[in-house]
């Protein structure tokens, strides 16, 4: 079983290893100028981008949605009253003051 978490232990670090190594050579080639091909190539390249990142993305459930929602109501709720109270006062003692 020790053999086992040490074979995985090295595979991570092989793969870690060759990872840095694609990283490196991305970095490397950054000074080149790199060929933009055209503007059609360019979109669909965006919206793929933009279609894979969407995949990435954890959406809240319905309940989750919910609890959000409300927890939001509330908290505008009390700043709104507490924006009040600091108007209803201010205005209170500015009239004491004339």
């Amino acid at each position: 079983m020790a053999k086992k978490k040490e074979e995985t232990k090295e595979m991570k670090k092989d793969s870690l290893k060759e990872v840095s190594k694609k990283e490196t050579k991305k970095t490397s080639s950054k000074g080149k100028k790199k060929e933009k091909g055209n503007i059609f190539e360019r979109i669909a390249n965006f919206f793929s981008g933009v279609k894979t990142e969407f995949k990435r993305v954890k959406w809240p459930s319905r309940k989750e949605m919910v609890k959000y929602s409300i927890a939001t109501i509330v908290f505008i709720i009390c700043c709104s009253l507490f924006f009040y109270l600091i108007d209803v006062i201010l205005a209170a003692l500015h009239s004491l003051g004339k």
